[in-house]
């Protein structure tokens, strides 16, 4: 036997079970993969089919433990299980293996380990009454569904009549510890109301198969994306020891993997809620892209991002998933470092200092009160300059009376055009002289720098073609000959965040072409004020947008609450329409979010220090408090180091040490996660502020677009937590928190 032909993989969850087993057989698992696929014939190896099956197999991995592999062809192998040897040679009719017949996807059960774990939860029996009184008989969580509409869901044909047991949560629960991910998610969205129809048009169809599924081709089924195994050595050891992003290298989720795989004819877009994998798809797509290039030493995909922190997060990321190799052929960049940097190369004198927009705001009110000029607000002032002027990249007066103010809120006449370009003049002069520079001034001017450099390039294409394909020699006496898009693939993380120049300069740094663009990102977490839409900017996602709706992090209990959260709210989807959060949901359970009201600030800060005190089962690390100011997050470290709680600042780079409770505020705690979260100080005026509410009578489509910004912020906070959230006020509570609190009420 030829032993370069025996291949070898692990299914999904197969996984979850050997990381339960002694440490030393996840070891032998190693030793026993090398030697079965030099000679799974070898008499070590005890090969031997199982009796009653035809695919199942037992294969020796040390004296205890037998593996369970489902032979697919001739030497094609794959491991459903590992299990004590015990646990092998009986009742073999309990193991349930077939593909599945809407996504064509290998599916593997152990009926008896499913029937257990609903045992466990079985509540315990009540003490008897001295004259019993007649059961009511249990109610079938699935009566109104039948076999059929459930196996065209995609649950799986041999859970089907385990199913029809099911009179509790706890029994569901228990039943989905063990079941195939799809039959999960179809029974916990049935189960929390949903439609036979919506869940066929959410869940079922985004993962089944493009084509007639062939229920005995399990070779043909093994290569379809809703068959998750691991593909190599490399992947398996990752599976096994690389902790919950090594999963996520490994076992990409069917939807997932079309959207990493698949050639767009253009830009395209991945949009979902908080947990649900976008940087996942991003970095693995960024992997995919990079393994279609021709050799070479060059960097041409870009990975961006809107901060500093998150482009390094993706830089350790993509070393992980990749190594040196791949990092050697990507560019990895936030957008405003990118953008200075063009900025930089066009103008090697400039020596500005950039500034931010809190900084910006400090010049703008100062400039407002050396002219004594009250009849202006700095924040409308700021981000009128900010989103129409350089948004739209105006360079005239006659241009901004011209200039769209769609979605702006309050109406500006004629004679306010030309006070507001007055004062943007006198704002940019006074920039100028202190040389100083925004962040927005510098994307706006990248992005005019990038322009007029592809203009050129396309100017050198032109006169290629009509010359016939020859390059003209006057032209290549010049730069412009040699000019070349500076990316052949970008690829954006957090795409909500990005402010048009930043949108305008990429669009021009990448050929109009094939898989040129990849972003993803979610609306509901836009915490800038940056509301764009991309198809006017020359990104036209139209008919290239996908959604991810299966969060992996937050519980179904926080995220029900999350979403109260948004209630009430609007959302676009980056191109002019509404987005929403349809779908989205999660297998994971857990406790409800725990509302704690105080008094005052100081009991907060007391009750918050007393809970962090109480939890000694997990590392600080994994403990984030979220606040609404700076101030307060020093407050509250403060209050920490009393009880003699170590606490760590989360700064704009990230967390500035490693030991600790990570504090900081809702900004800072955009793209991490944590076992544990605490919201703090979510108090009417807080979250929001008073200066929003004070909007209302003022500026109403502004005090609107204000109030979905906040509602946004204490979003993300909330979806960073895994298995618990706490959230704290003193005084009134935030309006925001109303679904939360009459939830609490009802269930009171």
């Amino acid at each position: 036997m030829n032993a370069t032909h025996v291949s070898l993989r692990l299914l999904d969850k197969a996984d979850k079970e050997i990381l339960k087993l002694p440490r030393t057989v996840k070891g032998a698992i190693y030793d026993f993969q090398h030697k079965f696929k030099a000679n799974p014939h070898a008499s070590g190896i005890r090969l031997k089919q199982l009796a009653g099956h035809t695919r199942l197999w037992s294969a020796r991995v040390s004296d205890d433990y037998r593996a369970l592999l489902l032979r697919l062809a001739d030497e094609d192998w794959l491991i459903v299980s590992v299990k004590h040897r015990k646990d092998v040679y009986e009742n073999l009719d309990r193991f349930a293996y077939g593909v599945n017949q809407i996504t064509g996807g290998i599916e593997y059960v152990d009926l008896q380990v499913v029937e257990e774990s609903m045992v466990r939860r079985l509540p315990t029996p009540a003490p008897v009454p001295a004259r019993p009184a007649e059961p009511a008989p249990p109610i079938a969580l699935f009566g109104g569904f039948s076999d059929e509409q459930l196996t065209d869901l995609g649950v799986a044909e041999p859970l089907v009549p385990v199913v029809r047991t099911l009179a509790t949560e706890d029994q569901l629960l228990g039943l989905l510890e063990f079941a195939p991910q799809l039959t999960g998610e179809v029974l916990l969205s049935l189960f929390d109301g949903k439609t036979y129809d919506e869940v066929l048009e959410q869940i079922t169809a985004p993962v089944a198969a493009p084509e007639p599924v062939d229920v005995e081709d399990f070779q043909a089924a093994a290569a379809r994306p809703a068959t998750m195994v691991t593909t190599t050595d490399d992947a398996l050891r990752e599976a096994l020891e690389g902790g919950s992003f090594g999963r996520w290298k490994v076992f990409l989720h069917p939807t997932q993997a079309k959207l990493v795989e698949r050639d767009y004819s253009g830009p395209a877009r991945v949009g979902g809620g908080p947990g649900t994998g976008k940087t996942i798809v991003a970095l693995h797509r960024v992997r995919h892209l990079v393994a279609q290039l021709p050799p070479g030493r060059t960097k041409p995909v870009l990975l961006t991002t809107f901060n500093k922190n998150l482009a390094a997060d993706l830089r350790a990321r993509l070393l992980e998933l990749g190594g040196e190799e791949l990092l050697a052929r990507v560019e990895i960049s936030h957008v405003d470092q990118l953008a200075l940097r063009v900025l930089r190369e066009a103008e090697p004198g400039n020596s500005k200092q950039t500034i931010d927009d809190s900084q910006a705001l400090r010049e703008w009110r100062a400039m407002l009160d050396e002219l004594s000029e009250t009849g202006w607000d700095a924040e409308f002032l700021h981000d009128e300059w900010t989103q129409v002027i350089l948004g739209q990249a105006v360079v005239s007066r006659t241009d901004y009376f011209r200039a769209r103010r769609a979605g702006r809120g309050r109406t500006v006449s004629r004679p306010e055009r030309a006070e507001i370009w007055q004062l943007a003049e006198k704002f940019t002069q006074r920039l100028d002289r202190l040389k100083r520079q925004t962040w927005g001034q510098v994307a706006e001017r990248a992005a005019r720098l990038e322009r007029e450099r592809e203009q050129r390039i396309l100017a050198v294409e032109r006169q290629r073609e009509e010359a016939g394909g020859l390059d003209n020699i006057h032209l290549q006496d010049g730069s412009a000959a040699w000019l070349r898009y500076r990316y052949r693939h970008i690829v954006v993380d957090e795409a909500q965040d990005l402010q048009p120049g930043h949108w305008k300069m990429l669009r021009a740094m990448v050929a109009r072409d094939r898989n040129d663009i990849f972003l993803v990102g979610d609306t509901h977490q836009r915490i800038y004020g940056n509301q764009v839409t991309l198809g006017s900017l020359g990104v036209n996602i139209r008919g290239r947008s996908a959604k991810l709706s299966l969060s992996y992090r937050t519980t179904r209990q926080i995220l029900g609450s999350a979403l109260g959260v948004l209630s009430g709210e609007s959302f676009d989807d980056l191109d002019g329409s509404e987005e929403n959060l349809a779908g989205y949901r999660s297998v994971l359970t857990g406790g409800l979010p725990v509302l704690h009201p105080s008094a005052d600030w100081e009991q907060e800060c007391e009750a918050i220090a007393a809970l962090v005190g109480a939890w000694d089962d997990i590392p600080l690390e994994q403990i984030g408090i979220c606040v609404p100011t700076n101030a307060m997050a020093q407050e509250v470290a403060y209050t920490l180091a009393q009880s003699r709680i170590r606490a760590t600042e989360i700064g704009p780079d990230g967390p500035r040490g490693d030991d600790g409770v990570h504090i900081g505020t809702m900004y800072r705690f955009k793209g991490l996660e944590y076992q544990r979260m605490i919201i703090a100080g979510v108090s009417q005026g807080l979250v929001p502020r008073d200066a929003v509410l004070r909007l209302r009578s003022a500026d109403a489509l502004r005090y609107r677009r204000e109030l979905q910004r906040a509602r946004s912020l204490l979003f993300v906070a909330a979806t960073r937590a895994r298995d618990s959230l706490d959230i704290f006020w003193h005084g009134s509570p935030s309006q925001f928190l109303s679904p939360l609190i009459s939830s609490e009420s009802a269930g009171a």
